[in-house]
Formats: structure tokens, sequence, C-alpha cells
């Protein structure tokens, strides 16, 4: 059976991490670098880097910062923000990334999706939704949040899985950076919706938190990011809380520090699991 996955998230703008509250008031929060290696030698199973900023001079610091990451992490790492085409994924690709993160470039023409999965598999692909409650439903917002769209959030996932994104980062507006917890409701509705994984994102809190976004909601990966930056828990913490809660997981990365320096750089034994690969738990309420 395939293992849950934590994610460590770093929200970049400009050369530094930044983070908020339902994608506003931006504080400054590190290193990235620097922090994706503090959370590998912790145990994350993963990175991923979220250019908020997304221009074209940002972008050019980003992938820097992805060649450096890369040259040291042995984790899989995602990249995304301001992609717009399928030459902005080769270049993250060629930067380091493992996984390129689409959204706002996807929901103006879904086609992309299909092209950049047809070249670099789908592995490679990740859809990532931002969703907001509307009623009773959740729509899909573009641009950082700031606009709105009439696409229904969990028919937009269906149609991104088809099209043949690996994985669907959702993330929900209204629990990002607040801390009570993910939007199990629209997690459930998801992972109910689509048959890759889905990866839940926004709102956590604390470890319970974590455990009830696969348990409830039937994430196959959760995405962390404030909690750690401030110190209120470490991945350590949060992997431990899992295997309490018997949510089968991964054992933790081994330290860079600890890896023969001859693996490091190019030469770098990285192993890359495919987003796709694996058998899902049973969604919550239901077989699959």
């Amino acid at each position: 059976m395939l293992a849950r996955r934590l994610i460590a998230c770093l929200d970049v703008q400009g050369a530094r991490v930044v983070k908020g509250t339902r994608f506003e008031s931006l504080r400054d929060v590190g290193d990235p670098v620097e922090l994706a290696g503090r959370y590998e030698s912790d145990g994350a199973d993963e990175v991923v880097f979220l250019d908020i900023g997304a221009s074209p001079d940002e972008r050019a610091t980003l992938l820097e910062m992805v060649h450096r990451a890369a040259e040291h992490l042995f984790i899989p790492l995602t990249v995304g923000g301001g992609i717009r085409g399928v030459e902005d994924v080769s270049r993250a690709l060629r930067a380091g990334a493992d996984k390129v993160s689409i959204n706002s470039a996807a929901v103006a023409r879904p086609e992309l999706i299909t092209e950049c999965a047809e070249r670099y598999g789908a592995q490679c692909v990740v859809a990532s939704i931002d969703a907001k409650r509307d009623g009773e439903r959740w729509l899909v917002r573009t641009r950082g949040g700031r606009s709105a769209t009439v696409l229904d959030a969990v028919e937009w996932a269906r149609e991104c899985a088809e099209r043949g994104a690996g994985e669907i980062l959702l993330t929900s507006i209204d629990r990002d950076g607040v801390r009570s917890g993910y939007d199990l409701e629209l997690t459930r509705a998801v992972s109910r919706a689509v048959s890759v994984p889905v990866v839940a994102s926004g709102g956590a809190g604390s470890a319970a938190d974590v455990v009830n976004a696969f348990r409830v909601g039937g994430a196959d990966a959760a995405l962390v990011a404030g909690i750690l930056h401030d110190g209120v828990l470490t991945v350590a913490e949060l992997k431990r809380a899992m295997r309490d809660a018997r949510i089968p997981t991964r054992v933790g990365a081994v330290p860079t520090a600890n890896v023969d320096p001859r693996l490091r750089g190019d030469d770098r034994a990285k192993t890359v699991i495919p987003a796709q690969a694996g058998i899902h738990l049973p969604r919550a309420g239901g077989s699959e």
C-alpha cells in the first residue's frame, strides 16, 4: 500500500520564503534553500516551491534557487507559479525540479495540461487548484486568488485528471494560513471525483488536522507550511502523529550531511516516485 506523504511548502517571493493568511498579509520567514534542506533532514517526503510573485525577474531568481536546492535535496521537488507554457515547464525541469505545478495557465488554456503530460509524462504534471467556497460548492480562483472564475473546483479537478495531470494540489483559500484545519469537505469531494493523488493544502494548525486530511478527507498527501516555519510543530512530530494514527508513512529522508559527498550535485542519487504510482487507501465514506 502506498504510504501517505507529508509535503513541506515554501511560498517564494523574490529570494525569500513568505507566508500569509488567505493569500494576503505576507511576512518573511526565511531562506528557501536552507528551509528545504532542514525539512528534508527532519523527514519531509517532498518539498514544493511556489513562486507567488511570478514576474519575469523573479522567475529567473526562482530557477536559480531550484538549481541550488536540487543539488542537495534527495527528495522530490515540485515547482509552481508563473508557469505559462510548455517551455516554462521545460526550464523548471532542467533547473532540477521533479514535478511542475500549473494553475492559472491551465484554466486559461486547458490543453496545456495534455501537452505537458504528453511531452514530459503525467508524473511531472501537477494541477494546482485554488478553491473558495461559494454557497454549497467551491469555485476556482486564479492569479494567486485574485481573479474569480465560474469553474466548479470539483469538476475542474476531474477535467485536469482526464487531461493528463498526475496529481492535484488542492488549496482552500478560505483556510489558508488560518490554522483551523483543512477543508475536509472539499478535499473529500475532490478525492472521490478523481483517480489521481490529491494533496490537501490550506489550514493545517495541528497534528490532528494532518491526520484528518488522510482519514476524513481521503487525501494522498498533506501540504504544510506555516506551522513548520513558525516552529509550532516539526515534520518529525507530524510524521509520528501519522504513525500513531496507523496511517502508512514513508521512512524519513537521510540527512544530506550523512550522504557521501560524491553523490551530491549532478551525480546525486535522488529517487523520484511517480505521483500516480501505487494503491490508494479507500476514500472516506466508501470504497473506490
